[in-house]
């Protein structure tokens, strides 16, 4: 069209709806609306097959940021994956995805939330898979097994609310909350929310699935597949039982801490940011089930800001570090990639909570309310020390990339030249520092009060200060050429696998059983039975007619040395 590419055209056409549903929501929030509409599609007889939307504020002003994220991701990848044969089946795959993740968010009903989740399960597979090797593979099959448990889970609820005589679920939440049915149904929308949010015990999938492309990285770690699993239990919240919601802040606390400690032991550029993701998850699932559902939904718009751009400058990184994404061979990137250096320095201090920034209005808030909630001392101090993790690994990351010596890195390979990578980056870094401002005051109408005493206002910057001090301690290198964190190497290990995660949710499930199968298969099917059945009597007449061929070929020398054999007998019985 024109001369366009697809890249460009789907970015205008992202970018424009985004800034039209942004408007609409904006208009919403100041009116209160809500629009509940019924399309029906076909009518036969007495049934009627009807398709059910649901916009509000909250639905307009998130498909708002997917689409904005989206157009930016998309041009981002016009130079990321310049020079692909297949670019554009990519294309069409995001957007796919994209309108996936848009009739999930819409959608008030069952049938159709499961349509949508079951879009982004298939299309992320096809993505995690693009790059066609045995690694991407394995790491597809992974994402897209873990996933389908959530769908078991939604296929539930749908049968259970069959009872309900609908499946327009905002229907039933208030009055239905205390019975049984809706408690079961609550539960599995919960089960179904940890597999998409890869909260404890599904949390492998995620730093697997970073196979993927890099812009389909920043998709899914910022505003969709990951994304789905929050939303999904904000939309359900007003059903939740207590109990459900101390399970799940367990849950939630558990996976904030474990990848918190993940990341801090973890060499991979792309893996760091895949932890920080499941931690960041992890916060947002813990503000819902202690009740701050708004504070939630918040911290989930402005971390797929800073998110998405973290990505983004990774993947610069990579991209001119030749594939290569082991920190310990980056260092004083900021000579050479000043503008990069920026976006990421802001992301990554956005993702700490410095003040004025994206991440700041959220992040502070829900700790400040965390801190006077009714939770335990545990909870508490899994808010804390995941919070002071947080600066430890995003000071450690930013110290290994732009600071230091250059690790074995070539002066001439490397530089800001990518226009269109820029141009994205340029955009969310814009949102990311102004965003968060602008998000709480159309978010909350009347201002927030939180009375704390000194200590417990001072908290947050103190584990905010000493985590940004152990980052520095353990990512500096002593007189003796030795990392502090090589000194508790048996530690280091266990908290970079994510406490040996993986081996339990996947190795672990699958060893035991595929190792049986083997032998049972080793035992029964290719031993005793092919043995003694068409294997066993395969190879007896192949042995027979072996025998008979050499019997044909060695006849007349068998003759002969019978004839021999017979004389000398003979003569034997005649002497």
């Amino acid at each position: 069209m024109f001369g366009l590419s697809i890249c460009f055209i789907s970015f205008i056409f992202l970018f424009l709806s985004s800034i039209f549903l942004f408007v609409v929501g904006v208009y919403f929030v100041l009116n209160d609306l809500v629009y509940f509409i019924e399309w029906e599609i076909v009518t036969l007889n007495s049934s009627s097959v009807v398709m059910t939307f649901l916009f509000d504020w909250m639905s307009l002003v998130f498909v708002g940021f997917v689409f904005f994220i989206s157009s930016l991701v998309i041009l981002y990848s016009d130079d990321y994956m310049h020079g692909d044969l297949n670019i554009s089946r990519f294309i069409l795959l995001v957007l796919m995805f994209v309108l996936s993740m848009m009739f999930l968010i819409v959608s008030p009903n069952m049938i159709s939330i499961l349509l949508g989740w079951d879009g982004l399960g298939l299309v992320s597979y096809c993505l995690v898979i693009y790059y066609q090797n045995v690694s991407s593979y394995n790491a597809g099959m992974l994402t897209v097994l873990s996933n389908r448990v959530g769908d078991v889970a939604l296929l539930m609820v749908i049968a259970w609310m069959i009872n309900f005589g609908s499946w327009n679920y905002v229907c039933y939440l208030d009055f239905l909350k205390s019975s049984f049915v809706m408690d079961l149904i609550s539960l599995l929308v919960v089960l179904a929310a940890v597999t998409s949010s890869a909260q404890i015990p599904f949390s492998s999938w995620l730093p697997a699935a970073m196979a993927a492309p890099t812009p389909v990285s920043a998709l899914v770690h910022s505003s969709t597949l990951v994304t789905a699993g929050v939303y999904l239990l904000i939309r359900f919240s007003p059903a939740f039982s207590d109990r459900l919601c101390v399970f799940l802040l367990v849950v939630s606390g558990l996976t904030m801490f474990m990848a918190g400690l993940g990341a801090n032991f973890e060499y991979d550029l792309s893996k760091i940011i895949a932890l920080s993701t499941l931690s960041q998850l992890g916060l947002m699932i813990s503000a819902v089930s202690i009740g701050f559902v708004s504070m939630a939904f918040f911290h989930l718009l402005t971390h797929a800001l800073f998110k998405a751009l973290l990505f983004m400058c990774a993947g610069v990184i990579i991209h001119t570090m030749k594939d290569s994404q082991d920190i310990r061979f980056m260092g004083s990137l900021s000579v050479q990639m000043p503008f990069t250096s920026v976006c990421l320095g802001v992301s990554s201090f956005a993702l700490c909570g410095m003040p004025f920034l994206a991440g700041f209005y959220s992040k502070d808030l829900i700790l400040e309310l965390a801190s006077f909630s009714y939770i335990n001392l545990v909870g508490f101090l899994l808010f804390f020390a995941s919070t002071g993790l947080t600066v430890c690994y995003s000071f450690r990351l930013f110290y290994y990339v732009f600071c230091g010596d250059f690790n074995l890195s070539s002066f001439y390979s490397i530089s800001d030249d990518n226009f269109n990578m820029l141009c994205g980056m340029v955009g969310l870094m814009l949102v990311a520092v102004f965003g968060g401002s602008m998000l709480s005051w159309l978010i909350f109408c009347t201002p927030t009060m939180v009375c704390l005493p000194f200590y417990l206002s001072f908290l947050a910057i103190f584990v905010s200060l000493l985590g940004g001090w152990l980052g520095y301690e353990l990512s500096k290198l002593d007189l003796g050429g030795l990392l502090v964190s090589l000194f508790c190497y048996e530690y280091a290990v266990f908290s970079g696998s994510m406490w040996f995660m993986p081996y339990f949710s996947t190795y672990g499930v699958s060893f035991y059983p595929l190792s049986l199968g083997s032998f049972s298969l080793s035992i029964s099917d290719l031993g005793w039975a092919e043995r003694l059945g068409g294997q066993g009597l395969y190879w007896f007449m192949m042995y027979l007619g072996s025998v008979n061929q050499w019997w044909q070929y060695n006849n007349l020398s068998l003759f002969l040395m019978f004839f021999v054999m017979w004389v000398i007998i003979l003569m034997f019985i005649i002497t």
